[in-house]
């Protein structure tokens, strides 16, 4: 009998690559019952699938109106700000969405980024115990949210809020069943973010910063006040979690592999090569969904309307069709068309923030410190079929 393909199990997690090539003797596009959805497994059917806006749809209104549904008017807003996120929306929705933040995240814009970036790392390893540092909670969760938040203008006392704000909205934005979410925690949290950047974004077009949300909000043309705020907070998810949890991922590698912690200090030009291998193999993102939005054949396969599909990164990522021994982390790995930060139309806008930022910090580390060595053991990762992350990293530097 056929092993359907199920992300739950350990062994896709612990060995991909493996665990992936059996999966796909069975065919790149098969269904699991166990995720209720067609898996797309090798790495150009993922490619196609995420190019093809016009056959699988990214629009979640229908599953965020279920979830808001009986749920207090807190919670229903924090399902609406969600709703207006370009990520979740198809075309022509999706590029008006776009187009403002597309503006503001232009290569030069992001490159003149570095300095405040440098200053931000420098300033939190200055402020950690070395003797007892938390990697994940000291060092990789407080720089991207620093980070973003200078990018939007936020004054530096008002940062630390974003750290709070991230986790309880994260538990409604990266759910499998948005309405199992806590209510209370999602609501109050998505009040207290819609009251600051409605203050922020009238000071912006007041007085503008010249900052990114500068750029954004002079650009924001039709959208409407929830929708501009809504763009500030994928900006937070794009901008926080997912480089908090490449950077976690990462550094928790290099704490239990210790011949590529000396690898890399020995090669500080391949950081930026490294960081992409890093977001190939053990990026945050597993998997990306969509919605058949038009009956058609993939794969040998009748997909239907209203089905889900799963486009498996993780898959991908380890396709020996494209990667040359991809169950090696190669930190020299050039070219790279690893799938982490998606493609196509929904390519995210913040993956060279990402990039920069990630190459900063683990230099900065690196450099600034001899000894990198766990205190204590290191928890192996935690994985859901959508996405892989680790913490805590206890570690003592000197």
């Amino acid at each position: 009998m056929a092993i359907e393909v199920n992300l739950d199990l350990p062994e896709a997690l612990q060995n991909p690559t493996e665990y992936f090539a059996a999966a796909r003797e069975r065919g790149n596009i098969q269904w699991s019952s166990h995720h209720n959805a067609w898996m797309v497994l090798d790495h150009p059917g993922v490619e196609e699938g995420l190019r093809d806006a016009e056959r699988l749809s990214s629009d979640k209104s229908a599953t965020f109106a279920r979830a808001a549904r009986g749920q207090s008017e807190a919670f229903a807003t924090a399902v609406s700000m969600l709703d207006s996120w370009m990520n979740f929306r198809d075309e022509p929705e999706h590029e008006r969405l776009r187009a403002p933040v597309r503006r503001a995240f232009t290569p030069r814009a992001v490159s003149s980024l570095a300095t405040e970036i440098q200053m931000i790392v420098d300033s939190t390893l200055d402020g950690m115990d070395r003797s007892a540092a938390d990697l994940s909670h000291d060092f990789a969760r407080p720089i991207p949210a620093l980070v973003i938040g200078a990018v939007l203008g936020v004054p530096p006392g008002d940062r630390h809020r974003f750290y709070q704000w991230s986790h309880d909205l994260g538990q409604l934005t990266f759910a499998v069943n948005p309405g199992g979410a806590p209510a209370d925690e999602v609501g109050c949290a998505a009040t207290e973010f819609i009251a600051f950047f409605n203050e922020l974004i009238e000071r912006e077009r007041s007085e503008p910063t010249g900052s990114l949300l500068s750029t954004i909000v002079a650009s924001s043309g039709g959208m409407t006040p929830l929708e501009l705020v809504g763009a500030c907070t994928i900006l937070l998810f794009a901008g926080h979690e997912t480089t908090t949890t490449l950077l976690v991922n990462t550094l928790g590698h290099l704490l239990t592999h210790r011949e590529t912690l000396a690898w890399l200090r020995a090669h500080p030009e391949a950081m930026e090569t490294a960081v992409d291998e890093f977001m190939r193999v053990m990026g945050p993102a597993r998997t990306l969904t969509r919605k058949v939005s038009v009956d058609h054949e993939r794969g040998g396969h009748e997909l239907w309307r209203g089905q889900n599909v799963f486009l498996c990164v993780a898959a991908a990522n380890h396709d020996p069709g494209v990667f040359a021994n991809p169950a090696a982390l190669d930190l020299t790995r050039d070219p790279n068309p690893h799938l982490g930060f998606g493609w196509g139309p929904h390519y995210c806008l913040g993956a060279n923030l990402a990039r920069l930022e990630a190459a900063i910090a683990l230099r900065t580390l690196l450099e600034r410190f001899d000894t990198i060595e766990p205190r204590g053991d290191i928890l192996p990762p935690r994985a859901s079929a959508l996405g892989y992350g680790r913490r805590p990293l206890p570690a003592r530097l000197g």
